[in-house]
């Protein structure tokens, strides 16, 4: 089986001296039926905890299935694709944001939440594990069932685990099991105004 770091270097070449772990970070969808350890989860989500924050608000919180029992009560609000490949994944969690505080809306929420969710997946990569983010689940049903309040928006659901074979898959899934390429610094930041290349390669 190719490693998550040797399939990502294959399509992510880069540029310029950064750190392996950005390049290694990326969404499989095959995953073993290997339990996380206690100790190994709760570093990831602790890591997690200290994303950047406005005002140090730490607007995330997350909603952590683990037992089959738990795990459970996620499958129905994800769609059915979804659903057909987290069948087996360990760990399932939802990412919420407090939307508003006692000085009245919180705009960052979702941003803080963003980097928490960063936070988290690097901290997977360190630990050996794989993460898989996905907003293809039916968002008023999730809050339903898990019992998020109205205050809290939800942001994503996300599998974390031990990465599998993609023969594990089905072969049209399988196909697409490969690291997506990213585009050329040129294309994402910009000098000044929108669309000047920041750089001159």
């Amino acid at each position: 089986m190719t490693t998550v770091q040797e399939a990502a270097a294959q399509v992510r070449p880069t540029v310029y001296d950064i750190d392996p772990i950005n390049v290694n970070r990326w969404s499989p969808r095959s995953f073993q039926e290997k339990e996380v350890p206690e100790e190994t989860l709760f570093a990831v989500l602790e890591a997690a905890g200290y994303a950047p924050s406005a005002f140090n608000f730490q607007p995330w919180r997350f909603i952590v299935a683990r037992t089959p029992e738990e795990r459970a009560r996620f499958l129905p609000f994800l769609n059915e694709f979804n659903r057909g490949w987290c069948a087996k994944v360990p760990v399932l969690i939802l990412i919420v944001s407090q939307t508003s505080s006692e000085n009245g809306p919180f705009p960052s929420a979702a941003f803080d939440a963003g980097a928490a969710w960063g936070a988290l997946a690097h901290e997977a990569v360190r630990k050996g594990l794989a993460t898989h983010a996905m907003t293809g689940f039916d968002f008023e049903l999730a809050r339903q069932t898990l019992n998020v309040p109205d205050d809290f928006a939800i942001q994503a659901a996300v599998a974390l685990g031990y990465q599998g074979d993609k023969d594990a898959l089905p072969e049209a899934m399988a196909a697409r099991e490969v690291p997506s390429p990213r585009r050329p610094l040129e294309q994402t930041a910009f000098k000044g105004v929108f669309g000047q290349p920041i750089n001159n390669r």
